[in-house]
């Protein structure tokens, strides 16, 4: 697939997954196929919020995750990207660290209804 069919949004109200399918501390990375061309996205339960991402790295242009799921920090206070080492708040996508200083990732809106998250 082109990277010009590589959506960068996703339609409102389509369920991704129980909210208990994603571990408080933890992340899941979500691919949808739509009409338009397909979806990179990922999910981080913090708290007692689901925050969601674009699956792009604003340095480089590529998956922050080199291995399925594994957009956390081993500390698991930020996201960061397995290629540059680049750090993002949960909250808001902004990089703290690496080589995308003043940068951030695309948000992705999702929230949670009736024990699923689902996108906004």
């Amino acid at each position: 697939m082109s990277e010009a069919a590589r959506l960068l949004e996703t339609p409102a109200d389509v369920r991704l997954c129980p909210l208990e399918q994603v571990a408080k501390g933890a992340a899941r990375n979500f691919v949808l196929q739509t009409r338009a061309g397909r979806f990179h996205g990922f999910v981080v339960r913090a708290g007692a919020g689901v925050f969601g991402y674009v699956d792009r790295c604003p340095h480089a242009g590529l998956p922050l995750a080199q291995v399925l799921d594994a957009y956390l920090a081993p500390d698991g206070r930020h996201i960061a990207c397995s290629w540059h080492g680049a750090l993002f708040r949960i909250a808001d996508g902004a990089c703290v660290g690496g080589p995308c200083a003043g940068a951030a990732l695309t948000p992705w809106p999702v929230a949670v209804r009736d024990g699923w998250i689902v996108t906004a």
